[in-house]
């Protein structure tokens, strides 16, 4: 068995979170990436934005380590979903420009601090944290926010999975999911009917 370096498996697997969320925007119109399919406004565009403003603060003013971005909710009169859409003069490359920089932001914090680099999360009540743990905590955040976009991408054009070539999905073609689909709400329509 080979041991792996801890900071260097978190960064991987951050990594791999902010490139799975990027592939998410691929061939898709304007329109598509910023429409909210949910009824709280969730899009694709906004995912990617959000994700970089919470990287940019948690890996900069928590390890005093300023990044010079005004970020959404810093801009005067800001809404208090600032960080999650992107209004239309703000450009599908804007926004991936600024995710890109907080990459590099993180990155270089990562790279210059060891796990046990002590820092503080205002906004946390618990404010005291380490590398390690905030690494924890944004490999997770963007994790949740691809499992997000998963489902938004699939409700767009179908696409599903972690990469383009790895879809990590079981099961089979469309015919096979829509075979499984069927299955799945009979079974929840009668589960609703025993339940009378």
């Amino acid at each position: 068995m080979t041991l792996h370096d801890p900071k260097a498996d978190l960064h991987r697997y951050l990594r791999t979170a902010r490139e799975a969320i990027v592939w998410k925007l691929d061939g898709l119109s304007e329109y598509d990436i910023r429409r909210p399919l949910t009824p709280t406004g969730t899009n694709l565009l906004g995912l990617v934005k959000h994700l970089a403003s919470v990287e940019f603060a948690y890996f900069g003013p928590t390890f005093d380590r300023p990044h010079n971005e005004l970020l959404p909710w810093d801009k005067e009169g800001s809404e208090p979903n600032a960080d999650m859409w992107a209004p239309a003069d703000e450009s599908r490359g804007d926004v991936l420009g600024l995710y890109h920089r907080a990459w590099a932001h993180a990155d270089a914090t990562i790279e210059a601090l060891p796990l046990d680099a002590k820092g503080h999360v205002a906004w946390w009540d618990d404010g005291e944290v380490t590398l390690q743990r905030i690494m924890l905590h944004m490999t997770a955040e963007t994790n949740r926010h691809a499992g997000h976009a998963d489902i938004v991408r699939e409700l767009i054009d179908g696409t599903v999975g972690m990469r383009r070539d790895s879809t990590n999905m079981d099961g089979g073609d469309a015919a096979w999911y829509r075979s499984y689909w069927d299955r799945l709400e009979t079974s929840a329509k009668e589960a609703q009917h025993r339940q009378r």
